[in-house]
């Protein structure tokens, strides 16, 4: 299978999926949280007493993202960083000083994304599909790529096509991780989907040894 590594401004059509594959799509989505829930709770409720108790600030970290067609929704991750009432702007970089010791362990593990299975489940996100961004950074990239706001003709997702292809993307490589929000909703079956989850579990096993 192709990696979907296009130049942009080839890219000319972007595919829609249809109301049957959304349907299906969506079900999975309510399937899966139902699964992985009676996992993900308990270790959540270890992160957010971990992070309580180690740094001050509130446990759960919420922000404003942009969703499906463009809509403005709240994230929620557990807070990996030290308290800033203001909210960062700047991204995370390797070896942030501003990450606590348990944080980075929540951040390797992935359990500080399974609040996100809240998201999914009220129909901000799904499980599968290009990662929210914050408005500023949508704003940046759409005045570079004519084609970036189509990555907003799905739900955003946990996991996606761009994420386990170049798990280790900087904010600078946008564009390139565009490419692959293209191709995913180009090419979307459930072949792929499953595809995604499998390397998914793959990419999650490897950062953990890092």
């Amino acid at each position: 299978m192709s990696n979907g590594l296009n130049n942009t401004s080839e890219i000319i059509v972007v595919k829609s999926i249809s109301k049957e594959n959304l349907l299906v799509k969506r079900t999975m989505d309510i399937v899966i949280c139902i699964l992985l829930l009676p996992v993900a709770i308990p270790l959540m409720l270890i992160g957010i007493v971990a992070i309580y108790i180690t740094s001050t600030g509130p446990a759960i970290f919420t922000q404003k993202r942009v969703g499906l067609d463009g809509r403005i929704f709240t994230i929620f991750k557990i807070r990996t960083m030290t308290h800033c009432s203001s909210g960062y702007i700047d991204h995370t970089v390797a070896n942030d000083c501003r990450i606590t010791r348990i944080g980075s362990i929540l951040r390797k593990t992935k359990i500080d994304e399974l609040p996100q299975l809240f998201n999914v489940l009220i129909g901000d996100m799904s499980i599968i599909g290009p990662r929210p961004e914050r408005a500023e950074i949508v704003e940046k990239f759409s005045k570079q790529s004519d084609y970036y706001q189509l990555r907003h003709n799905i739900r955003p997702g946990i996991t996606g096509w761009a994420q386990v292809n170049n798990p280790v993307a900087t904010p600078e490589e946008n564009l390139e991780k565009l490419e692959y929000d293209l191709y995913y909703i180009n090419n979307y079956s459930l072949k792929l989907e499953v595809q995604i989850l499998m390397k998914t579990v793959g990419v999650v096993s490897s950062l953990q040894s890092l």
